[in-house]
C-alpha cells in the first residue's frame, strides 16, 4: 500500500462546536389522506392501453423501495443509466419523448400525474417510477481512486435535507468528485426531490451509504485518502492548507455541524475565510465553494 503524503506541512486536528451552517431545516414527508382510497381504473381497451390512467396517489416512499422521478432532467438522465430499472413512464401534455424499449409512455392528465408526486413538484410533464440504484460500498471507492493522482470525496455526516443532499450531488458532478459518502440513518434518502435538486447527477455520481461513519473514515484513510473537516473553528483556511491528491471533505449538518467522533477521525478541520454580516454558508454552498478550491489547486 503506498503511503499517504501529508496534506500540508502543518497538519492540525481541531475540537468544539462548529458554527459553519444555520440550523437545518428537515424534510417533512407528506402525509396522504388514509381514508382517500385510490380510484379503480377501466378495463383495458382492445388495444391493451386503460382507456384512463389508473390514480395513485403520492405517499412517502420507504427508503429502498420504488419511487416517481420527475423533471426533464432527472428523468433523461435516468432514461440514459444502464443501471437504472424503469418501472414506469408518464407524460402530461405535449412534446416529443424518446422511445423506451420495453416501456410505453402513459398519457395522463396533469391533476393524475400530479397525485403520483409530491405537493408542489415542479415536473414539467414528466415522470418515471423507478427502483432506487444498485448500492455501491466504501471499497468500490477506494479501488476506483487506486491509480488516480486527484481524486474528491464528499462525506456528509447526517445531512437530512434532500435538497441540499441533491445540490451537492450537482456540484460533486460538475467539479468531478467519486462520490458522495452519507450515513445510513439521519440522512436523506434516494427520492425524487434529491434527484430533482441534483438535476440529473444521482444517475453519475453515486451516493454511497455507511453504517459507521467513524469506520468509513478510517477505511479511506487506509486506502490513501486524507480526510478534511469543514467546521468554523478549523485554525487554517481550505486555501492554505493546500491539499492534493485524494482527498475526503466532510461537512455536518447546518446547525450541529461535524460531530465530535467525525471531527476526531478527520486528519485536519480547515474552514471557508467568510467575513462580513453573514459569516456562514448553507451546507450545499459551503461544499460547491470547498470542491472548486481543490480543483482550482489541482490545476495550479
Amino acid at each position: 500500500m503506498t503511503k499517504r503524503k501529508p496534506p500540508s506541512r502543518n497538519r492540525e486536528r481541531g475540537q468544539g462546536r462548529p458554527h459553519d451552517f444555520l440550523q437545518e431545516q428537515r424534510h417533512r414527508p407528506h402525509r396522504h389522506d388514509d381514508g382517500r382510497k385510490p380510484g379503480r381504473s377501466k378495463p383495458a381497451s382492445e388495444s391493451g392501453h386503460r382507456d384512463k390512467p389508473r390514480r395513485e396517489y403520492a405517499q412517502h416512499a420507504q427508503p429502498g423501495g420504488p419511487y416517481w422521478l420527475y423533471g426533464h432532467h432527472a428523468v433523461a438522465a435516468a432514461l440514459a443509466n444502464p443501471e437504472r430499472k424503469i418501472l414506469r413512464l408518464a407524460q402530461a401534455g405535449a412534446g416529443e419523448l424518446p422511445d423506451v424499449e420495453g416501456h410505453e409512455w402513459e398519457q395522463v392528465p396533469r391533476d393524475v400525474l400530479e397525485s403520483w408526486l409530491p405537493p408542489g413538484a415542479v415536473h414539467q410533464g414528466l415522470a418515471a417510477k423507478v427502483h432506487p440504484l444498485p448500492e455501491r460500498a466504501i471499497e468500490d471507492v477506494i479501488a476506483e481512486a487506486k491509480d488516480l493522482e486527484h481524486a474528491p470525496l464528499m462525506i456528509l455526516d447526517q445531512v437530512t435535507d434532500p435538497q441540499n443532499v441533491g445540490a451537492i450531488l450537482r456540484s460533486a458532478a460538475a467539479f468531478g468528485a467519486l462520490a458522495v459518502i452519507l450515513t445510513e440513518r439521519h440522512a436523506a434518502p434516494e427520492s425524487g426531490a434529491l434527484a430533482k435538486a441534483a438535476s440529473g447527477a444521482l444517475e453519475h455520481v453515486p451516493l454511497i451509504r455507511v453504517a459507521n461513519l467513524a469506520r468509513a473514515l478510517e477505511q479511506l484513510k487506509k486506502g490513501g485518502f486524507w480526510i478534511a473537516g469543514l467546521a468554523a473553528e478549523g485554525s487554517q483556511t481550505l486555501a492554505k492548507a493546500k491539499l492534493t491528491g485524494k482527498v475526503g471533505l466532510a461537512l455536518g449538518a447546518e446547525g450541529p455541524g461535524l460531530r465530535r467522533l467525525t471531527r476526531e477521525h478527520c486528519d485536519l478541520l480547515v474552514r471557508l475565510p467568510t467575513s462580513g454580516p453573514i459569516d456562514h454558508l448553507n451546507v450545499s454552498n459551503a461544499a460547491a465553494v470547498a470542491l472548486y478550491e481543490l480543483v482550482r489547486k489541482k490545476e495550479q
